[in-house]
């Protein structure tokens, strides 16, 4: 006789999804082939580049002197994922250079993009460390080496695949991707991450202490220290930001002040407005017309 199905209760919740459907990120494809000589890869807000190193060998230097590692030199096939604006610069052979497909990638919501604020500023992962990507490259490269219908596009979902895979690596691999606190890091605690996902999926709830503690199935003083320390956040201050993030993105898209306050948790707009002054100095619709705000 089949044993019963498991209850749904107890089954690990899905880390990721909540978040990529808040915040989803556009990938476009702009090299692949041997690259030579030195090439520069310039900060832009809200830009992000993953580079997949296929063969050969090349040094990457960090001329701002704002990375963990000024110059590394990598001569195994090897991803690097670039989440944050940071000036890099490939230093590869005059001829016969290394063999690379890259992507720009963008993220909703900018710096605000919670993903994006718990990666650290790069993260360079030998492609045999994360086995379910085999598949996906190998789909991806050949599209990315001829000139078929749709190959383009194609090519942009694949990396977009590549990027949730290896976030999925990150979650469950926190140690080995650098990531030492933070909301990737939160996700990989199982016990944070029951109660970080049901956030995510219903901010608009009420969420005291006590509910945090419970559905994490801890007490609540043991819930607050933990959190704290792998956040680097009290649980109300997390949840003050994701509502927050949330609304800055829903603005963007257009959706009037007064539904998103509702949408995203806050009791009113004047809420949404004072939550809005103290953390980003402005009220919703002076923070709007900031240019600076603006995608792109």
């Amino acid at each position: 006789m089949n044993a019963a199905p498991a209850p749904a209760d107890t089954f690990a919740p899905d880390r990721l999804s909540s978040l990529l459907e808040r915040f989803r990120v556009q990938a476009a494809l702009f090299h692949s082939g041997p690259l030579c000589g030195r090439h520069v890869f310039a900060p832009r807000p809200g830009r992000a580049f993953l580079h997949i190193l296929r063969q050969g060998a090349m040094e990457v230097r960090h001329p701002d002197g704002n990375a963990v590692v000024p110059r590394m030199k990598i001569d195994t096939p090897s991803l690097l994922l670039y989440p944050q604006p940071l000036h890099h610069v490939f230093h590869n052979a005059p001829l016969d250079g290394p063999d690379f497909t890259c992507a720009t990638l963008d993220f909703d919501g900018g710096a605000r993009n919670p993903i994006v604020q718990s990666l650290p500023p790069v993260m360079v992962v030998p492609l045999a460390a994360i086995a379910e990507l085999d598949d996906t490259l190998h789909l991806l490269f050949a599209e990315a080496d001829r000139q078929r219908c749709g190959s383009r596009l194609l090519t942009n979902r694949l990396f977009e695949v590549a990027l949730i895979q290896i976030l999925r690596w990150v979650v469950d691999h926190p140690d080995a991707a650098g990531v030492s606190h933070g909301l990737m890091r939160g996700l990989s605690d199982a016990r944070l991450a029951r109660t970080l996902v049901a956030m995510h999926q219903a901010p608009q709830q009420a969420w005291a202490l006590p509910r945090m503690a419970a559905t994490a199935g801890m007490s609540r003083s043991a819930f607050a220290a933990v959190f704290k320390e792998v956040m680097q956040a009290t649980p109300a201050s997390y949840l003050l930001d994701w509502r927050l993030s949330l609304a800055c993105a829903q603005l963007r898209a257009g959706v009037a002040v007064k539904q998103v306050a509702i949408e995203v948790g806050f009791a009113d707009t004047a809420s949404l407005s004072k939550a809005f002054r103290k953390r980003l100095g402005a009220s919703p619709r002076a923070w709007l017309a900031d240019p600076a705000q603006q995608p792109g």
